[in-house]
Order: structure tokens, then C-alpha cells, then sequence
């Protein structure tokens, strides 16, 4: 055999191998595609799709700083002033489904310690709100409308606003009605559960608007009833509200009778000046009772200004004529 048979045998034999091994050889799987985080724009802004599913969710919330002033707002320290810290955390989650819109909400909130030692379980830490929503009912620990007062930080318009609650709201073009019972839970040697009943409505009128809210509270065995009513006004918007409260009840206690306004003038797009007038009647308070006499009237204002985009601030200041006093607040807050 001379070298160039060798060297044909040779090459031969490597390609039958290297033939071989290719046909052998392992091949790598595809990855899978990855399901990226999708936009949800069917409820508004800020909702994205939880992946794999088709219900949408919105994460928000604030941080607040804020200094109050005056004795009347510090239940924390012998000092006019008190400064603190909040947080707040809102998650919302809705899906469409054959009954209608289906919503979750969790609001967690808390102050951060008032004696700088920190966050703590002895903190004012709590789910600030919690309910479920499917059409126009809903379930939970929430905000009723006695939450829902006038513009501003000075006016007394509700006493108690957050119960657990089952209500029902009926939503239209231009009227929108509501009804709720509540759970009123009172010290066990007294009447231990109780329960109080409200209703509402609200009616859109072109530039005005009008809502009517009254509520009964079984304990007590006594109610409340309010109106507020709001007109654009030049630059801003005009707000009047009157109540009257057949005795101090958990929805109302603070007078029998009491009137409010204020008008919320748009003084540029970041710049919001809001003074404000209340009077009560009758707002001494006897064994449960408005007992006659008593008047008093408080006024203020309130000044609202945005920093920039999630950054706003508010100052607000009112005198009491009663307690003889003045005090305020200034607050800075984060929203996202």
C-alpha cells in the first residue's frame, strides 16, 4: 500500500465518523416565548394584565410629612406642634365579568412611631380599607359617603365614616343612588352590635351638582341629615352644605344644626385657594343630647399647591371661635 492509498483510507474513515456523530448529536430546545407584563387600559390608567390571566391590577399609594399646629390637633406630646410620617399603599384589582365589573381594593396605611422610635406593632398601622365589589354592590370595611365633605381641611361634616358594611349603589346619567347598612359595634356591656342604615343621592345638573345623604343609627336610636351642593363660579367652584342631627349619633355629633361653604378658586393649574365659613347651632351636648344654646362658628383657609408632577403641598390655618384657638397644618405628600 503506498502513502496515497493511506492517506484516501484515512480521510474516508474520518468522514464516516464525523457522519456519524452528526447525525447523533443532541439539539437544543427553543426556549420558551416569555409572557411580558401587558398593558390594561380597559379600567383607566395604571392597570397591567397579572400574567397568565385576564384580571388587571393597579398598584398606589402616597408617602405624607406632615407638621400639625395647635393643641387641638396633638394628642401626642404638652407641645402646640407634632410632626409626623405616613404611608399608604393601595392595590386595586378588576376583572369583566358576565355579572358586571368585578373590583378587589386593599389600602394598607400607618404613621410611622410619633416618639421617632420607629415603626413598631404598636403603631397606628392598619388595612385602612378593604372590600369587594361586583356591579353596583359591595362588601367590606370602607369609606361611606359621610367621608365625601367639602373641599378643604377645616369643615366638621360627618362624625364616624368608616364601617363594615353592605350597600348598594345604582349608577345613571345623571342620578346616582345609594343605599348601605352598617355594622355599629359598641362596648359589650353596653348594646354589644348594632346596626345603622344610610342612604344617598346625587344628582349632575350641567355645571352644578347636588347630593342628598341622610342616615339612621339604631343604637342611639337617632339620625342625621345632609345636603351639599356645588356650582362653577367664575374661576373656581362655589360649595354650600347644611345638616341637621336629631341628636349626637355615631354619624353626626357635633351640633343640631350647622351650615358650611367654602369656594375653591383655581388660582393657575397648580395653584388651588379654598377659604372656608362654618356655623353650628346647639352644640351642647347633655347625657347624649343637644340640651339648647351654645352657637359657635369657626373659619379658614386652605391653600393646595403642586410642586410637580406626584408632588404636592397643602397648607391650611382656621381660627375657632368657641375654644378661642387657632391651629393648622402643613403637608407635603408623594403620590404614585
Amino acid at each position: 500500500m503506498n502513502i496515497k492509498s493511506l492517506l484516501l483510507g484515512s480521510a474516508a474513515a474520518l468522514a464516516a465518523v464525523s457522519g456519524a456523530q452528526a447525525a447523533d448529536a443532541i439539539v437544543a430546545a427553543e426556549p420558551e416565548p416569555m409572557e411580558y407584563v401587558r398593558v390594561c387600559d380597559a379600567f383607566g390608567t395604571g392597570y397591567f394584565y397579572i400574567p397568565g390571566t385576564e384580571t388587571c391590577l393597579k398598584i398606589g399609594g402616597y408617602v405624607r410629612f406632615q407638621v400639625d399646629i395647635g393643641n387641638s390637633t396633638n394628642d401626642y406630646n404638652d407641645d402646640d406642634w407634632d410632626a409626623w410620617t405616613r404611608g399608604r399603599v393601595e392595590i386595586t384589582s378588576k376583572s369583566d365579568t358576565e355579572l358586571g365589573t368585578l373590583t378587589g381594593f386593599i389600602a394598607i396605611h400607618g404613621e410611622a412611631s410619633r416618639d421617632n422610635s420607629g415603626s413598631s406593632g404598636s403603631d397606628n398601622f392598619y388595612f385602612d380599607e378593604v372590600y369587594i365589589e361586583l356591579g353596583g354592590f359591595k362588601v367590606g370595611d370602607y369609606l361611606s359617603w359621610w367621608d365625601n365633605d367639602l373641599p378643604g381641611e377645616l369643615d366638621l361634616l360627618s362624625n364616624q365614616t368608616r364601617f363594615t358594611s353592605v350597600s348598594y349603589t345604582y349608577t345613571g346619567e345623571t342620578i346616582t343612588a345609594m343605599i348601605q347598612a352598617d355594622e355599629i359595634s359598641t362596648p359589650k356591656l353596653d348594646n354589644g352590635q348594632e346596626f345603622g342604615i344610610q342612604g344617598g343621592l346625587r344628582a349632575a345638573l350641567g355645571p352644578a351638582n347636588l347630593e342628598l345623604l341622610g342616615a339612621y343609627d339604631n343604637d342611639s336610636e337617632d339620625g342625621a341629615v345632609r345636603v351639599i351642593g356645588s356650582i362653577d363660579a367664575g374661576p373656581g367652584t362655589f360649595y354650600l352644605s347644611a345638616l341637621w342631627s336629631s341628636d349626637p349619633s355615631v354619624y353626626y355629633e357635633d351640633a343640631e344644626w350647622t351650615v358650611a361653604a367654602n369656594y375653591v378658586w383655581k388660582a393657575t393649574d397648580k395653584l388651588e385657594v379654598i377659604p372656608e365659613f362654618q356655623y353650628f347651632w346647639n352644640t351642647n351636648v347633655v347625657a347624649g343630647s343637644y340640651d339648647g344654646g351654645g352657637d359657635d362658628w369657626a373659619a379658614g383657609l386652605t391653600v393646595n399647591y403642586q410642586i410637580t408632577e406626584g408632588l404636592r403641598s397643602k397648607f391650611a390655618v382656621g381660627y375657632g371661635h368657641e375654644a378661642d384657638e387657632w391651629a393648622g397644618l402643613v403637608r407635603l405628600q408623594r403620590d404614585f
